[in-house]
């Protein structure tokens, strides 16, 4: 019997066990609903829209396990209609990654070329199953010499760019006022640690890059279901990029994701994360992290 037990535990897909070995480790919540659901609600809940926001924590290794999970769903459901956008790309490196995905060039050179993010690892999954499955993915990011110039210059020193526009949204871009205002003026600690609002700026042209680079996809890949994974306060309460996005693209549906590592993830206090997303992601923050 233990041999029996042993054989059948080799040949069970190792995503089952992965399954089973973290599904103690995170819990995921309807906010609609106001329960705790399995991931499978949320991919069935696709058939109702058309993108998909993953706001993570960037060294989440639970959550970056899900967004695996979740893409994995979405590619069986909707084989031939599934797209990737994804903040860890620049804009001016979608030919590396196009390459990359069509096979033309090796594994090294696309991780170079494409300034992949130093936790690559975390992604690597989510790509190499796009390669597999003929997935387009779109590097959405803004150029970071070029919100790096807005941080110093402001949002208007772009339109002296030439062939830089390029990877750009169109100019002006619009800097949003209110609730995301009010959100980053508190992360950022207040006024006075922002200095001038070119900081703001250059936040603004961050998400105004990918809710373009989404909206593209959206037009040019109809009946498409797109998954967009960026940094959580990008899309946190659909605001940020997700309400950039609107502006591109009216008629696009949205649902999205706040994924957490919270400290109470045992007994959580689910009001606090209510006006978060429609579905909220807590994971065990005991759990390693990936950087």
């Amino acid at each position: 019997m233990k041999i029996l037990a042993i054989i059948i535990l080799l040949i069970l897909p190792f995503s089952v066990l992965a399954q089973d070995s973290l599904s103690t480790h995170y819990k995921i919540y309807s906010t609609s609903k106001q329960k705790i659901i399995p991931v499978d609600e949320i991919v069935n809940d696709m058939d109702k829209a058309d993108v998909l926001f993953f706001g993570e924590e960037h060294n989440d290794s639970t959550g970056h396990y899900l967004e695996h999970v979740i893409f994995e769903k979405l590619a069986a459901k909707y084989p031939g209609k599934l797209a990737l956008s994804m903040e860890m790309f620049e804009t001016d490196c979608q030919t590396p990654l196009n390459e990359y995905l069509a096979g033309f060039i090796r594994e090294k050179n696309f991780i170079t070329e494409a300034r992949a993010w130093h936790n690559y690892k975390d992604y690597r999954p989510m790509i190499e199953l796009a390669k597999a499955n003929h997935i387009p993915v779109t590097a959405a990011n803004a150029p970071a010499r070029y919100t790096n110039m807005v941080n110093r210059l402001g949002l208007s020193s772009l339109q002296k760019l030439d062939a830089g526009k390029a990877f750009l949204p169109p100019l002006p871009i619009d800097t949003a006022t209110g609730k995301y205002y009010d959100k980053f003026v508190e992360i950022m600690g207040g006024h006075g640690a922002m200095g001038s609002m070119k900081m703001y700026q250059a936040q603004n042209l961050w998400d105004a890059t990918m809710g373009w680079n989404v909206a593209q996809l959206f037009k040019s890949h109809k009946g498409y279901k797109i998954m967009q994974v960026n940094g959580g306060f990008h899309s946190e309460g659909k605001l940020g990029t997700a309400a950039q996005l609107k502006k591109y693209a009216p008629k696009a549906h949205i649902l999205n994701i706040a994924a957490y590592a919270d400290d109470s993830f045992d007994n959580p206090d689910w009001s606090k994360f209510n006006d978060k997303g429609d579905y909220i992601i807590l994971t065990d923050p005991k759990l390693p992290k990936t950087f």
